[in-house]
């Protein structure tokens, strides 16, 4: 049996998870998370430990860790591209759990999530990449493409292994729809910004800030914003109203725009430095213009 830390002890009694660990300090120290995405194995395997593994140093809270897939049907070009890199360097859903493993060697706090699509869980074998994914230590799933209607498939038994499951809500979710999407979620719920794929363009702050407090009417889970958000400004913002900012296409581009590993690593962790920095300073500048 491994010694990482499972949410479900062997007893039943369910133990507090990283995700719920890490969002309860947070909320003590009044600052959102900042929540990185990666693609596993993006642009090749050494490369992709060391973006990894500097993260948390540079000031990551989250990490979303991409589970590369021919088909990404939910991202933009930039994730796209970097999805295909990773394949054609030989990523495979093994090796990006055995990424986690390694990380978990030396970083035991900081929650890890699978982001991805069915099909290659599947292919996996669902019991058997549940059972790795909790024994390497991950802490959560965002499957984009497997609907409430299908929680049996993954959603449910990913309880089971004390893995949270966590949920999509998007500005075409309505009100009759919600419940669904939010009955079995656990960890957090990510609100998708825009009505499209990864790396679009932001909404307008408040548009986002009242959409965030309708979601927060109808759960007590800490609430992500992502999709859209590249600068430390636009991260802010952000965070003053949610619980989590969440960076990903950003970050892809500073590794497809990098002439060497070495520049690629250096140009991720600054952008996050930079993220992480304002981040954690934006509701004292809100407080600040407060009369």
């Amino acid at each position: 049996m491994s010694t990482i830390q499972h949410n479900v002890m062997n007893d039943g009694v369910k133990k507090t998870s990283r995700l719920e660990s890490c969002f309860a300090e947070l909320k003590q120290q009044n600052r959102p998370a900042l929540v990185s995405y990666l693609t596993a194995g993006d642009p090749d395997a050494e490369t992709s430990r060391r973006l990894l593994h500097g993260l948390p140093k540079a000031g990551v809270d989250v990490i979303e860790l991409g589970m590369p897939f021919s088909d990404p049907m939910a991202d933009g070009p930039a994730i796209q591209k970097a999805a295909l890199r990773a394949l054609e360097n030989g990523q495979t859903q093994a090796k990006t759990l055995e990424m986690v493993r390694h990380f978990r060697e030396e970083n035991s706090t900081t929650p890890i999530v699978l982001m991805g699509y069915y099909n290659p869980i599947f292919c996996y074998g669902v019991e058997r990449f549940l059972t790795d994914a909790a024994h390497a230590g991950v802490d959560g799933l965002i499957v984009v493409d497997l609907p409430p209607e299908h929680d049996e498939e993954l959603c449910t038994p990913a309880a089971q292994h004390g893995i949270d499951f966590i949920r999509l809500a998007t500005p075409t979710t309505d009100a009759k729809r919600l419940p669904k999407v939010l009955a079995n979620a656990s960890g957090f719920i990510y609100y998708v910004s825009v009505a499209g794929v990864t790396g679009g363009s932001a909404p307008t702050p408040e548009r986002l800030e009242s959409a965030v407090n309708q979601l927060r009417e109808h759960t007590e889970l800490p609430i992500a914003v992502g999709f859209g958000i590249r600068t430390a400004a636009q991260a802010a913002t952000i965070g003053r109203y949610s619980d989590a900012v969440v960076v990903g296409s950003a970050l892809v581009d500073c590794i497809e725009n990098a002439n060497t590993p070495d520049e690629a690593v250096e140009h991720v962790h600054g952008l996050v430095s930079e993220l992480a920095e304002s981040v954690r300073a934006c509701r004292e500048v809100s407080e600040d213009h407060q009369f």
